[in-house]
């Protein structure tokens, strides 16, 4: 029988083996980390008259929140690749000292995002498309949110240091504890002790907290292969640097996300009102069930890819590049087709309300089409932040939303009368133009030089 420090020897074994073994618990992972906003939002859209309100007020957290996950990625998405290169290397000390930083960095972001939340809450609520209607239920949900921040930064960001390791059902136990209590706990706040939105809220930070101690004891135990030691916890500028530089492909493309997030929900407010509002908060949350898979199978990816290219495998690393891309490639025409198919099955998902649903349909066929191309991006940056080339990593990101998206969502809805269409239209567009320049610059840069 292998032993685990074998099972996780990237080196060793075939490649898709290697990425299936640890894709099905992280995916099941990321769905389960999904559902803690996704219950919210089910539960928040069943509470009754004020339903479809409440909802559109969550929606209108989604930038603060996406802030949140922004420098847990930073942290998280920076360190755990520069880990697995050293563990690849051999060098395990420098991999625990990346670590260690880590944790010190998502402790100190935690803190001042709280403060700084807390502070200008109101006027960037109202500021993100919040309406006198739907800013209570947005004033309730984020302020309790917001305190609990840095349960929700130690969760995501450390977690990724279990998984590079190797432990994915590890991993995926630590999401599964906080969205079972947080399945659990949301219909008991909201509708058992009628707290309703402040209810979800509260549910979700008690969640995070639960999956935060879980994932520390698990890193400062003697399961893990690395651990995480005191002596590490003070920062370091050369890896702190290098964390940072590295991290900020997922930084970029989080705030990006929030950014886009808030040019959306302007731009419906002023088009479509509190209702299109509601529509894109659906869509979102559509969105983010369907690239889990996507997601959990670049996740997996990125350890092999680093840890082969750590060891000098540039062969692996080239196979593991086409086993991500053409199998990402395959779901995504998939999940294209079930939308195009079955809109309003994944509308009532999270709302049932008719006036919503016949608004939704014809949006959400607009938003997804040509889905297939979103994998092409995943791919690409996949591959460029598995090898440590933050330049390129940030740049795309940078390049799909901030260039791409953002513009064409203030304009479109300008232009031959699109109106709300425009909104929903720019992705799509960005979904061609940015994957197919990440994935061409990803192929010509790397995949092919690899070879050589």
């Amino acid at each position: 029988m292998m032993t685990h420090q074998a099972k996780t020897d990237f080196s060793q074994g075939s490649i898709p083996s290697n990425i299936l073994r640890l894709a099905g618990p992280m995916t099941l992972a990321q769905l389960v980390n999904v559902l803690y906003n996704i219950v919210d939002r089910i539960y928040i859209g069943r509470m009754g008259a004020d339903a479809t309100n409440a909802l559109t007020g969550l929606g209108v957290c989604f930038p603060i929140i996406t802030i949140v996950m922004a420098f847990a990625n930073l942290v998280g998405m920076g360190g755990a690749p520069l880990f697995s290169i050293h563990r690849g290397a051999g060098h395990d000390e420098e991999a625990e000292g990346i670590m260690g930083n880590c944790v010190t960095l998502l402790l100190l972001f935690g803190v001042g995002l709280t403060a700084v939340g807390l502070l200008v809450r109101r006027p960037l609520l109202l500021a993100l498309g919040a309406s006198s209607v739907t800013f209570p239920y947005a004033m309730s949900y984020i302020t309790i949110y917001l305190t609990g921040n840095v349960f929700v930064m130690l969760s995501l960001g450390m977690n990724t240091f279990i998984n590079a390791q190797g432990f994915a059902r590890t991993g995926m136990l630590t999401v599964m504890i906080g969205a079972a209590l947080n399945l659990i706990l949301d219909p008991i706040f909201i509708f058992a002790l009628h707290l309703g939105v402040r209810g979800a809220a509260i549910a979700t930070v008690l969640s995070q907290a639960a999956a935060a101690l879980w994932t520390m004891r698990f890193l400062t135990g003697k399961r893990t292969l690395l651990r995480l030691r005191r002596r590490h916890l003070r920062l370091r500028a050369s890896r702190v640097k290098r964390i940072v530089t590295l991290g900020l492909a997922g930084f970029t493309m989080n705030v990006t996300n929030s950014l886009v997030q808030v040019a959306c929900n302007s731009s419906l407010q002023s088009f479509g009102g509190d209702l299109y509002v509601g529509v894109m908060t659906v869509l979102n949350s559509v969105r983010e069930i369907i690239v889990l898979p996507v997601n959990g199978l670049s996740s997996s990816a990125q350890p092999v890819i680093s840890y082969n290219y750590g060891a000098g495998l540039h062969a692996r690393v080239r196979q593991a590049i086409r086993f991500l891309s053409g199998l990402s490639i395959v779901y995504s025409l998939a999940i294209w087709g079930a939308i195009a198919l079955f809109p309003r099955f994944f509308i009532h998902i999270f709302n049932t309300d008719a006036a919503l649903t016949a608004a939704g349909m014809p949006a959400m066929h607009v938003y997804f089409f040509g889905f297939f191309l979103m994998a092409l991006q995943f791919a690409g940056q996949t591959v460029f932040t598995g090898l440590g080339k933050s330049g390129y990593a940030i740049f795309f990101s940078i390049f799909r939303k901030g260039i791409v998206v953002i513009p064409l969502t203030l304009l479109l809805p300008h232009i031959a009368g699109l109106g709300v269409y425009g909104v929903f239209l720019a992705e799509p567009v960005s979904n061609l133009l940015g994957g197919v320049a990440c994935f061409t610059t990803m192929y010509r840069t790397v995949y092919r030089r690899l070879e050589e």
